[in-house]
């Protein structure tokens, strides 16, 4: 077979986005950032916004995803990025504005400027990757740290005496008269990857359409804080965050 017949269009069976640079990514093997990237990168190209895509990254194993999506960026600080998306999309309500966000940054340091700029029923969509741990800083107890999980600061696993209860921000989001698009999603299969990239989509058109805020979030790994391989941490999410994470549509106001 020739190189002509390989890349006809009916052969091609993926191909990278191209809005996606060729920088080599820092994340972990098995890391779920990565392919949350390449499901952004492709609805923005399939929207034909890359040239009005402004993106905002706070503090977290996302801070470099400026250098992999070739977007507008601007830095916030940690936990601060709703508020930075507020005053951009204000400021110029044609573009797309999303941030991204891990955990810790969005459910904790963040959980003000979240709950206030969500409250507002800002025209902005939020990514938010729950991998239930501080990756970046030392796998640290987040707020969505099961109970009984071990982590750095809880070695005998979470107590609820100790440390407090889980924290479902997807539901206490969905309360909010500014919502309009809450949903779970998980790109641990090929299905959910689908699955998960179709849910990006509408919260950007959500977004576009200046129906309030639209929060898409991704049950995500981290197998180098959960001390586990890739493969077995697919496994492990299935089998522990999904039950008390169940995925599927919140909140979806037609």
């Amino acid at each position: 077979m020739t190189e002509e017949e390989i890349i006809r269009p009916e052969n091609l069976v993926y191909k990278k986005p191209t809005l996606l640079n060729d920088t080599p990514m820092h994340y972990c093997p098995g890391c779920s950032h990565g392919v949350v990237h390449k499901l952004v990168a492709e609805v923005i190209e399939e929207m034909g916004m890359e040239n009005k895509t402004v993106a905002i990254s706070p503090v977290g194993c996302a801070v470099f995803a400026y250098n992999y999506i070739d977007v507008d960026w601007v830095e916030a600080a940690h936990g601060r990025a709703p508020a930075v998306a507020s005053a951009i999309k204000r400021l110029w309500p044609d573009r797309l504005v999303f941030t991204y966000q891990g955990d810790g940054d969005l459910a904790c340091i963040g959980t003000a400027e979240s709950i206030h700029a969500l409250n507002r029923g800002e025209h902005i969509a939020i990514i938010f990757i729950n991998n239930a741990i501080y990756g970046m800083t030392g796998g640290q107890m987040a707020p969505t740290t099961l109970l009984g999980m071990k982590t750095a600061t809880t070695p005998y696993g979470r107590d609820p005496r100790l440390n407090g209860y889980p924290y479902k921000i997807a539901e206490m989001m969905a309360h909010l008269d500014g919502a309009t698009f809450i949903t779970r999603q998980s790109v641990h299969t090929p299905a959910n990857v689908r699955k998960c990239k179709k849910a990006i989509r509408k919260a950007f058109e959500n977004s576009m359409a200046g129906k309030g805020f639209s929060l898409v979030e991704v049950v995500s790994t981290c197998n180098s804080g959960w001390k586990l391989s890739p493969v077995a941490s697919n496994e492990w999410l299935e089998q522990n965050m999904l039950p008390f994470y169940p995925l599927g549509d919140i909140k979806d106001v037609k």
